[in-house]
């Protein structure tokens, strides 16, 4: 069973305080709209979820009026959601080791290699478990977007371009990548950034060109840059609340884990490959000028990110050289076998969940 449910029904069904649902009946919160990849993400894990319990866990999913990004903590700590979209990047207090890999975003090349690194880095790594359990949530993977590019109202076709450019950043990598290359990282909430781009407060933002839809920049900005700039993959798409997640037994978890494990790449592949095709398409009918990056600018971002990757490394650690070397493995594995969903889902099964004990994990 499936249904997007208000703020306003759910007291007026007393669902949660009275218990109205049944004991398998999982609150889930996707904290988007039902346009947004992360709300794809959850009506198909809803399906995963009832053809893998075979009918025996039901699911309601909660709108972003109810619980949003920023109150996700509060929502699993209190037993509003039983299951929720939670950024680690919005808790950075909450995930200072787990926020090192989001960190090194500028490694970013394939959507579902760093979605692959992510997951089997926290899955495996012993003090960002800690920070989950701390947080009362368990995670259960975590998916990635497109490659970013550069929306721009000014043209950019080589590195000396950005000179004293203004670009709308993201979080710490991205303004990293603005400085290095003389321009300045603004950070701002990627809602905003309609409104700075066309009164001229900013002249760009990094960002993935489904922004040219999602927040309609196609209105107001003039070129796209495909420089490759990196990915937003530090997420957990599924954080069960702790206390929820002790109830159940270990095939219980199971369950819930394989029906994430595959609504994981749902994510990432709306994200990642889906909705950009869609943006490309809108962009290549329009007057914005698309600018393929050059050899120069290809060469110049290439050499930062190694760069910033070496930094990084250094000031993370072996933690950071463990997510480093997996984003290297999982980027070598999808050159193998391709960018499919459903197998890629079976690898990360086999190569990651197969060896996880759920009768301790997350405990």
């Amino acid at each position: 069973m499936k249904t997007t449910t208000t703020l306003t029904a759910l007291l007026a069904a007393g669902a949660i305080a009275a218990g109205a649902a049944s004991a398998q009946d999982l609150r889930l919160a996707p904290a988007a709209p039902p346009a947004h990849p992360a709300s794809y993400m959850y009506q198909n894990f809803a399906t995963y979820l009832d053809k893998e319990s075979g009918g025996a866990m039901t699911t309601t999913i909660m709108g972003p009026e109810v619980v949003a990004l920023p109150q996700m903590a509060d929502a699993l700590q209190s037993g509003l959601a039983d299951i929720g979209n939670s950024l680690p990047l919005y808790f950075a207090a909450d995930f200072p080791l787990t926020g090192i890999a989001g960190d090194m975003a500028l490694l970013g090349r394939n959507p579902h290699a760093m979605a692959l690194a992510m997951t089997e880095w926290v899955v495996n790594c012993a003090p960002c478990q800690d920070e989950y359990k701390a947080f009362g949530g368990v995670f259960l993977g975590a998916g990635s977007s497109d490659v970013y590019g550069l929306i721009t109202t000014k043209p950019v076709n080589s590195p000396a371009d950005l000179q004293g450019l203004r670009l709308r950043s993201g979080g710490a990598p991205y303004s990293r990548w603005a400085e290095h290359f003389g321009a300045t990282g603004v950070p701002m909430g990627v809602g905003d950034t309609f409104e700075a781009l066309s009164q001229g407060t900013i002249d760009g933002t990094m960002a993935s060109i489904v922004d040219m839809l999602s927040f309609r920049l196609i209105d107001v900005a003039t070129h796209f840059n495909t420089v490759p700039i990196g990915t937003y993959h530090a997420t957990s798409n599924f954080t069960v609340a702790l206390p929820k997640w002790e109830s159940f037994s270990t095939e219980e978890r199971a369950t819930i884990a394989r029906a994430a494990n595959r609504a994981n790449f749902d994510l990432t592949d709306r994200w990642g490959f889906q909705l950009p095709a869609a943006a490309w398409e809108a962009v290549r009918a329009s007057e914005i000028t698309v600018v393929e990056a050059s050899d120069e600018m290809l060469a110049a971002a290439d050499a930062f990110a190694q760069e910033d990757r070496a930094a990084q490394v250094a000031a993370g650690g072996q933690l950071a050289a463990d997510f480093v070397a997996l984003v290297d493995e999982w980027s070598a594995a999808i050159a193998d076998i391709g960018n499919d969903p459903d197998a890629l889902a079976a690898l990360a099964w086999e190569r990651i969940w197969s060896d996880v004990d759920f009768s301790t994990y997350g405990l």
